[in-house]
């Protein structure tokens, strides 16, 4: 099974305006934690989530988190 690639070990602290956003699940994309379609030809998609407001919110990068696109503090213990 693929694993994705840690881009970072630290959650990106973002503010978010209201709207549709794709998080990178496999750790490829140059646009982190954003998809920019890096996943072509592996096992991963982007995840899509929603915003109904504007707020300030920390994305996983290390891609291990079990609570996707969200920041869980499992990048703690890589």
């Amino acid at each position: 099974m693929d694993k994705p690639i840690i881009a970072a070990k630290e959650p990106a602290v973002v503010t978010l305006e209201p709207g549709t956003y794709h998080w990178c699940q496999c750790g490829r994309s140059k646009t982190q934690p954003f998809c920019d379609g890096s996943h072509a030809g592996t096992v991963f998609s982007p995840v899509e989530f929603s915003m109904t407001e504007k707020k300030q919110v920390a994305l996983c990068q290390c891609k291990q988190t079990q609570t996707p696109p969200f920041c869980d503090g499992t990048h703690k213990t890589l």
